[in-house]
């Protein structure tokens, strides 16, 4: 992978200060370690950082077309970049190097703003055209690579891969976002495409942004591919159980080019032990993977990696490490640039530091719980559905509302046991059910968090508002398929790819997902949700398609997620440590929080009445944040 970054001015004869595009550039080492590159146009100007992955020698970027008048960094891989090659070389074009990224070049030339729709990949890259003077921005479908951009004053253009390469620019509009501050504590992370920072964005997955200098139009994103709701497949369960485990074999297959070292994370779930079952077998010799567990941690999942690379002969290595002393929020917040509250988050970056001294790509299994119903959230949400379904919502709100209101919160308990949550739940809408379900911090408690005058700037404004323009785009589809494209349009590309992207950008590792390859979650996207989802067992289709590839003690496992030991680690003298960072004077000065309450949510805590371990550490993320 690499790193881009770039200026554009409506004034082709204003100067760009080239030291501003330097810095910001050079603020994304840590994503390409082996060169950078610039171009300086009339009125624009791009840089990148690259990591070799493909022609090495050759690949060096911006890359041109044959007259020079079209240029582009990216950051990413473009998987089918040889049979474009060929396509476009037949139509005339010409090849200076062996690199996918000068694919994007000829390919502009020959389909324009549709160039992205032929791209099989995981991307983000700028172009400039100088014979019309077009800016062109662009990321690809499941926001797989991350791209940033800014609006500053006088139509000038900002943008980078990363908040660090934009916040380098001394124009940008540093204010925070109270809309994106009352995201993040609902969700965990600042959903697209906002950022917290009011005056930088994100490119949306699957859009693009087209600027020709002069023609006086606005920046504003196009949707290029959205998943919608799929036709669903007609064949019988085995006939579909053999297509996937077919289709998913060639996309493990295409993103096992590289002329470096290339391995997989293997944690021993279904997920990352298909994938690294299919590269064994396709490879001609032992493929390195890797594996990592947390001392204090109620689960290790190490031993059932090892049963999977036992079975498939794989290099693998693993380590136990622990849990740190220090403040590894501080170390997080400088990596996402922005507040970042999922916990997992130091357990990636940890794996990919390990990872990195053996590999420079590694395949990983994420994608398939969003594409094939692994969460535990999916069968919940189909519980309450057929809830709701028997009683009018003023029944529920009547009846529910006030009874979620009085129940004990039994935060400690299993979730059955939980019935504040479904209660509450049951009492609204489905969207309004799924909100509560992807937050981690209810709107209740989000409510006796924030300030005065945080209420005050957020005129009402609520979390689910993020929700609501995905949920109200499949009215009429099946619960579970409006849940899981929800999932895809927020969750995964605003958690897990993020989480994933920068944890391993930030020790120079590509990471590819093969379950997020477009052709196989189109093709996913239309199996029948019975298959999907049957007798609240989550991704039973790819279960039963990998029986006899899999060890059965991997296939029958529960799922275990890849987090933290953090009733662990927030008790005793650290609680308190904690508690002092997050009331320090730099989260007093920005006057958002309410300081009795956060001594409350410390003090229940502490005593053990609740569960507030996310809270906590989403407030030490902020604090963190605040920091940098």
């Amino acid at each position: 992978m690499c790193g881009l970054a770039g200026i554009l001015v409506p004034n082709a004869r204003e100067p760009i200060d080239r030291g501003v595009l330097r810095r910001m550039t050079d603020s994304l080492l840590h994503r390409g370690p082996d060169g950078d590159g610039f171009y300086f146009g009339e009125g624009v100007a791009l840089g990148h950082r690259r990591l070799s992955i493909i022609d090495v020698v050759g690949g060096a970027q911006p890359i041109f077309n044959e007259d020079r008048q079209v240029v582009t960094v990216f950051n990413g891989e473009i998987f089918n970049f040889r049979e474009l090659t060929r396509e476009l070389s037949g139509l005339g074009h010409r090849f200076a190097t062996r690199s996918d990224t000068e694919v994007i070049v000829h390919a502009w030339e020959e389909w324009g703003e549709a160039c992205v729709e032929r791209f099989r990949g995981q991307f983000a890259f700028a172009l400039w055209d100088a014979r019309d003077a077009t800016l062109f921005l662009a990321r690809d479908r499941l926001g797989i690579k991350p791209l940033h951009y800014s609006i500053l004053a006088g139509g000038r253009i900002v943008f980078g891969s990363e908040l660090k390469a934009i916040l380098r620019h001394p124009d940008v509009d540093r204010r925070l976002d109270p809309k994106a501050i009352e995201d993040y504590f609902a969700f965990g992370y600042v959903p697209d495409p906002k950022t917290i920072y009011s005056g930088v964005r994100k490119l949306p997955p699957g859009h693009t942004l087209c600027v020709r200098r002069g023609a006086g139009t606005e920046a504003t994103p196009c949707e290029y591919w959205d998943l919608g709701d799929r036709q669903k497949h007609a064949g019988t369960e085995r006939d579909l159980e053999r297509e996937l485990f077919e289709r998913l074999g060639e996309a493990v297959s295409v993103r096992m080019l590289a002329e470096v070292p290339l391995g997989a994370f293997l944690s021993g779930g279904v997920d990352s032990s298909a994938v690294a079952g299919m590269m064994s077998r396709m490879s001609d010799g032992r493929i390195k993977t890797c594996s990592l567990g947390f001392e204090g941690a109620k689960t290790d999942e190490r031993p059932y990696a090892q049963i999977v690379a036992r079975e498939f002969g794989t290099d693998h290595a693993d380590a136990k490490i622990a849990w740190p002393d220090g403040a590894p929020y501080r170390r997080l917040a400088r990596i996402y640039d922005e507040p970042f509250a999922d916990d997992s988050a130091y357990a990636t970056e940890r794996l990919c530091q390990y990872a990195r001294r053996r590999v420079v790509v590694a395949l990983s299994g994420d994608g398939a719980d969003e594409l094939l119903a692994g969460y535990r959230r999916y069968p919940w949400h189909l519980r309450e559905e057929r809830v709701r379904g028997l009683l009018p919502a003023w029944l529920r709100a009547g009846l529910f509302g006030p009874l979620g209101a009085v129940y004990p919160k039994l935060d400690w308990a299993p979730r059955p046991l939980r019935a504040q949550y479904t209660l509450r739940s049951l009492a609204g809408s489905a969207l309004e059910g799924c909100a509560r379900s992807l937050s981690i911090v209810p709107d209740e408690v989000r409510n006796r968090l924030f300030s005065r005058s945080l209420k005050r700037d957020l005129q009402g404004y609520r979390a689910i508002e993020a929700l609501r323009p995905h949920w109200e785009r499949t009215a009429g589809a099946h619960p579970l398929d409006r849940f899981q494209y929800l999932d895809i349009k927020t969750y995964l590309p605003g958690d897990i790819l993020t989480k994933v992207d920068r944890a391993s950008m930030a020790h120079s590792l590509e990471v590819r997902v093969p379950f997020l390859d477009h052709h196989f979650v189109e093709w996913a996207s239309g199996i029948p949700a019975e298959l999907r989802l049957a007798n609240g067992v989550g991704k039973r289709i790819l279960k039963r398609s990998l029986s006899g590839f899999l060890p059965d003690e991997i296939l029958s496992r529960p799922k275990v997620g890849f987090s933290l030991p953090l009733d662990h680690w927030l008790a005793g003298p650290r609680l308190h440590v904690l508690r002092d960072f997050v009331m320090g004077r730099k989260l007093r000065e920005l006057d958002l929080f309410n300081e009795t309450a956060i001594e409350y949510v410390f003090s229940e805590h502490a005593g053990g009445r609740r569960d507030h371990g996310r809270l906590i550490w989403s407030l030490a993320a902020f604090a963190a944040f605040g920091e940098i």
